[in-house]
Parts: structure tokens; C-alpha cells; sequence
């Protein structure tokens, strides 16, 4: 374990995946954090959600003694509340018929933990999202397939989630979970070069 090592807290397999396609080798620290989201205007959201990130990265990095912590979270804001994961698919096919043929706004909080010296660079971004106009019929499909489940605003963009959106106006990664301009921002403050640390070869 070095000062440069980069610790994951998130038990998301979507931002894994991210960090993984960008070839940065990473070690995975899973954590419990209440996520106590309140219904408030977008830009409230958008200071909850940096918040936890901040709170999630303090906790991954509890256990370490040096090390980079990224930790995120990402909420959707609509009709002025925000709309965080379901607690079952009853809650799931309600926000998707919120959000049916409406736009909102997906908005991650990131943060980057220190754990040598304590120092903490955080930010969040924000996409407009469209949907179609949804039928009864594709929400109940879509629920079935349980994919709403684990995600914010109750879809994931990555999946048979891209079905339900007419248009993205903002940072692609950022709806799925990890808006890498930012991530990318966040741990050059911290004098960590992401381009150099990517283990990926030219014509991957």
C-alpha cells in the first residue's frame, strides 16, 4: 500500500467497471453509509450528494494508512425532490412513472480522501436526462428485469435502461455513476496523474 494506491469505496459494479475499462489498477473497500437524502431543490441535491461522497470516502478510508479513497454518490432530481434508489419494485415502478416522459437531472457527488495527510478535494456533476414517454407495459417490463432496483431514479443508463432515454444533455459517465472529467480534476489535486497511472495499452 502506497500513498498513490487508489481505494475504491463503492460497492457499485458500474463504477468498477469504469475504473477498470480506463486500465487503473484500484483495491476495493465496501462500506456501509447511511445515505439520508431529504426532498429539496437541485441544488441542494447537488450539496447531498457531495456530502455523502465526502462522508462515504472518510469512512473507506478508516482502515488504511495511506491511499487515494474515491467515493461517490449519485441522485436524481426531478419535480423537486430527489429520487435516490427504490426500496422495492412497487417504489421503482412509481418513480419511472414519475419521470416518464419528463427531463431530470442525475447528479453525482465525488470525492477523493488523502489518507496520509487528510486532505479532501470533492465536486459533483450534473446531466439533464430525458425519457420516452413510458407505457404501463414497458414499466412493468423494465421492473421485471429487476435492473431498477440498485440504481438511482430507479434505471441505469448502461443497461436495458438506455431504452427508456430520448436524450443526455451532459457527462455520459456521470449518469451511470462516475463522471470521469471530474474524477479526473479531483486526483490531479492531489498531484495524481490518471493518464499515467492507466495500465492500458495503445490500440486497446
Amino acid at each position: 500500500m502506497t500513498a498513490r494506491t487508489i481505494i475504491l469505496a463503492s460497492a457499485s459494479p458500474r463504477r468498477q467497471a469504469i475504473l477498470s475499462q480506463l486500465g487503473l489498477p484500484f483495491l476495493i473497500r465496501l462500506q456501509d453509509v447511511e445515505e439520508d437524502l431529504v426532498s429539496t431543490s437541485a441544488e441542494c441535491a447537488a450539496d447531498a450528494a457531495e456530502r455523502l461522497a465526502c462522508r462515504k470516502a472518510a469512512v473507506g478510508a478508516s482502515e488504511f494508512e495511506a491511499g487515494l479513497v474515491i467515493a461517490a454518490d449519485t441522485v436524481v432530481v426531478a419535480n423537486g425532490r430527489i429520487y435516490g434508489k427504490p426500496a422495492d419494485a412497487e417504489e421503482a415502478g412509481k418513480m419511472l412513472r414519475e419521470l416518464s416522459g419528463r427531463s431530470h437531472y442525475v447528479i453525482t457527488g465525488v470525492a477523493v480522501y488523502d489518507v496520509a495527510n487528510g486532505r479532501l478535494e470533492s465536486g459533483y456533476a450534473r446531466t439533464r436526462v430525458t425519457f420516452r414517454p413510458l407505457t404501463d407495459e414497458v414499466i412493468a417490463a423494465y421492473v421485471a428485469s429487476q435492473e431498477p432496483l440498485d440504481k438511482a431514479g430507479a434505471y441505469g443508463i448502461q443497461g436495458l435502461g438506455s431504452l427508456l432515454v430520448e436524450s443526455i444533455a451532459g457527462c455520459y459517465f456521470n449518469v451511470v455513476g462516475l463522471p470521469l472529467a471530474l474524477l479526473t480534476d479531483l486526483l490531479a489535486a492531489h498531484g495524481f496523474d490518471i493518464w499515467r497511472a492507466s495500465r492500458r495499452k495503445e490500440g486497446d
